[in-house]
């Protein structure tokens, strides 16, 4: 949600305070912050970044001091619900909604070492993540480092690019603003917060005008949708390719009078009965949708599964992120930080900023990557930020991470992707595992890490297993997923149970005669 009046008092406060002079800011700087590090976000990535910090060599971390800044109540990030009644301008401050079951099997989703119980679901509901995370900050005791209930504001940097500190403007529960220093800052904020919102041409034609004595039409973000009898006896349009939409239409079929999907291909996964796919919406007319193809759908509702904005309010408020949708190079950043709002750069291995601000070590992001792992992904870019900030000896110089990177979205362009259209999603080059381990091989050549290996051999096999989702569905359709899973203790274990199901399914199609049809919604 967004709090008018806190937000006024902690950027009116930020601002005074950047009136003092740089280096006269930097003369009054404690010595203390030099060996401070905040952290935004108690989701996945942030949860991962502080047990990744604590967990360094006692000879790495002496000294340092750890903050994690959660805006919300508890730990979970976007696994947290917001069941609260919400509607434009406001915005949930989760898009989770009461029959969201994972698309990716658990295991794979698990930081490494650390199993969900045994017993779990291979394709959990939401509130089996949500306590994971829960467990997990438990396990390495983390609450010890986390303020609930406190949101950063602004974020502005006080210095040069060889020296300085993060003034975080920070508001708690009851509105209290303060100022806080940091060393080096570390976003893990998450990627599904501001909606991408599409206009088209004539859709306030079309709602003002109905058909249907009495109706209002509605186009609505998914980011608002929780229970699909809201849409009975309607006629819904979704906008929108990815699992999302695909999930939200399979239960809204249930209670609509008739589904369609523009550009929600049939080949991610099996094609949804009721559904009608579409091409690209051209436009509206007070009539109805307009696609490319030329056909016209008139619907009651229409639903946005259009993505989310990759914005850092707070970076931007406090100018160190510069959002510009036009911008389609990193000449076009001029130095500074730059979000076109689907591409943060320029980033070092989407991770640190290369803006000339600061330096290389100052400002680092996690859980930018989209299409891989979350959890496991979450700690190797961890282990290179850590590392990072407490060896700085690590990096090469500025000019040459950024001519790594000019390297990075070449070879992007040669796979046929532009990667300021890309963003931070793992296509077209780098395998989402060999990413990882090339994270963790760094650490190793600069003598840092003692292993150059991350991923494991059983999340690498998992690729294989095109039969899983499948097999599992008709687990739980025979009831009984429990026996399945209830001794599951160990990752081998559940790599074992993946690979049992896989082949369980695979041989039941064989024998049966069913045309495989493999599940291309897995990693989306």
């Amino acid at each position: 949600m967004v709090y008018i009046p806190r937000f006024l008092a902690g950027f009116a406060s930020s601002y005074l305070f950047s009136q003092v002079p740089d280096q006269e800011v930097l003369r009054q700087a404690p010595d203390s912050i030099t060996k401070s590090i905040a952290i935004v976000g108690a989701g996945s990535a942030g949860l991962g970044m502080l047990q990744t910090l604590l967990a360094l060599p006692d000879s790495v971390k002496e000294g340092w001091e750890f903050t994690l800044f959660e805006e919300r109540e508890d730990v979970g990030g976007v696994w947290l619900p917001d069941n609260r009644p919400a509607s434009p301008p406001d915005v949930p401050e989760s898009p989770l909604y009461p029959q969201l079951h994972t698309n990716t099997p658990v295991p794979f989703m698990t930081y490494p070492g650390f199993p969900f119980p045994p017993g779990t679901p291979l394709y959990p509901s939401h509130p089996h993540i949500k306590a994971y995370h829960e467990r997990f900050a438990h396990h390495y005791q983390l609450f010890d480092f986390i303020r609930f209930n406190h949101r950063v504001d602004v974020a502005s940097w006080v210095g040069t690019s060889e020296k300085g500190y993060w003034n975080l403007t920070v508001s708690d529960g009851s509105g209290i603003v303060t100022q806080k220093k940091f060393a080096h800052l570390v976003v893990a904020s998450g990627n599904h917060h501001l909606p991408r919102i599409p206009t088209w041409k004539g859709q306030e034609e079309w709602l003002k005008s109905s058909s249907k004595e009495g109706s209002r039409r509605i186009i609505r973000h998914s980011v608002y949708y929780r229970h699909p009898e809201a849409y009975a006896n309607q006629t819904v349009v979704f906008i929108g390719y990815g699992s999302s939409s695909r999930d939200i239409a399979s239960q809204v079929l249930e209670f609509a009078n008739k589904a369609s999907t523009s550009k929600l291909k049939p080949q991610l996964g099996d094609p949804l009965k009721g559904v009608t796919y579409k091409p690209d919406l051209s436009h509206f007319t007070a009539d109805g949708l307009v696609f490319t193809d030329g056909t016209i759908v008139d619907a009651d509702t229409v639903i946005l599964a259009t993505g989310y904005l990759r914005q850092k309010p707070f970076l931007e408020k406090g100018g160190v992120l510069r959002a510009d949708p036009s911008a389609k190079t990193n000449i076009s950043s001029q130095g500074r930080l730059t979000t076109n709002l689907v591409y943060i750069f320029p980033l070092y291995q989407h991770i640190l900023s290369l803006s000339d601000s600061y330096p290389t070590n100052a400002l680092a992001f996690i859980g930018l990557p989209t299409i891989i792992a979350n959890c496991p992904s979450d700690v190797a870019q961890s282990l290179l930020a850590a590392y990072a900030i407490t060896q700085p000896h690590i990096l090469a110089s500025r000019e040459k991470l950024l001519d790594e990177l000019a390297a990075y979205e070449d070879r992007i362009r040669a796979n046929g992707l532009d990667p300021y259209s890309n963003g931070h999603a793992m296509l077209g080059i780098d395998d989402s595992n060999d990413y990882q381990d090339d994270l963790v091989k760094l650490l190793h050549d600069k003598g840092v890490y003692s292993s150059d290996r991350f991923v494991e051999t059983w999340r690498r096999d998992m690729r294989d297993y095109l039969y899983l989702k499948k097999g599992w569905q008709r687990i739980e359709e025979l009831g009984i997923g429990y026996e399945w899973t209830k001794d599951a203790e160990t990752e081998e274990d559940w790599a074992h149970v993946m690979y049992k199901v896989n082949e369980w399914q695979r041989k039941w199609e064989e024998e049966n005669g069913i045309v495989f049809q493999p599940d291309l919604d897995f990693y989306h």
